[in-house]
């Protein structure tokens, strides 16, 4: 650890409120909040978000981007997309100053009644392969032609009946984000799903699929796609399945089903 650095004076801060600071070159986010203060870092650590504009009711900061919400005393990701906290940082208070420390690690300890449920988190997916389009009927293979380690679970369920864009969507919950556990569609990353018929296949059809991602560089963002367009490839009637990535509007947590919002335990 360095060593404290002062970085304001214990009345430039209203109660509640946030300032951004500086320390050792590193921006970081001060709140003052019934009475106390606490630092961590200013960036969400789902889209680098600045935190210290964000909403902020009692410990809680929401990032002003796609509404992560993290607890201020222990840097903790309380809601989705945010699924790692973010570091905080030793505060103290001295001569009428506010002296800050930085950790080098992510926070991990904390009062125990600031400590949220930790959240499992799985452990990162070999990407499936990414292709312009997958005919129906078969799984796409991997370079060296092997069939994925991970297969999706089996679409016989949702994939029986006459195609349409309904049938398209059950068939899109088959794919789950990796880190939320949580279905595609459920999450609100579907803007769009169009059928047209294909002119190399009369009787199967070509499939766009509009779909976004939490933020721009999702790192699950390969597998999804991938994972997208062998669900929907395995339907006969589908001739080729092509995803396209709409990055407007941007999503946000608003987007989510009722189903998802129970599933992952926040409203």
């Amino acid at each position: 650890m360095g060593d404290f650095v002062r970085v304001a004076g214990v009345g430039d801060i209203p109660d509640p409120g946030a300032r951004v600071v500086e320390v050792d070159d590193e921006v970081i986010a001060l709140f003052h909040v019934e009475g106390a203060y606490y630092a961590i870092d200013d960036v969400c650590t789902h889209d680098g978000g600045p935190l210290a504009s964000g909403e902020l009711v009692g410990h809680k900061v929401a990032c002003p981007r796609h509404g992560a919400r993290f607890d201020i005393r222990t840097g903790a990701a309380l809601s989705m997309p945010a699924v790692r906290a973010t570091r905080a940082h030793d505060v103290r208070i001295e001569g009428g100053e506010v002296w800050v420390r930085l950790r080098t690690g992510p926070m991990v300890e904390g009062p125990p009644s600031a400590m949220p449920t930790a959240r499992p988190v799985a452990a990162a997916p070999q990407p499936l392969p990414i292709t312009a389009a997958t005919g129906g009927g078969g799984a796409e293979k991997t370079p060296s032609g092997t069939a994925p380690a991970s297969p999706l679970p089996s679409p016989a369920a949702v994939d029986a009946g006459p195609l349409c864009e309904d049938r398209v969507r059950e068939m899109l919950r088959l794919v789950k984000d990796p880190e939320l556990f949580v279905n595609i569609v459920d999450l609100g990353l579907i803007y769009g799903v169009t059928l047209t018929p294909s002119t190399d296949s009369p009787g199967r059809h070509h499939v766009a699929i509009d779909m976004t991602m939490t933020s721009p560089a999702c790192p699950a963002g390969p597998q999804m796609i991938g994972d997208a367009k062998r669900a929907v490839g395995s339907h006969p009637e589908v001739a080729a399945v092509e995803v396209r990535i709409v990055m407007d509007p941007p999503w946000t947590p608003d987007r989510r089903t009722d189903d998802a919002r129970d599933q992952l335990g926040i409203f």
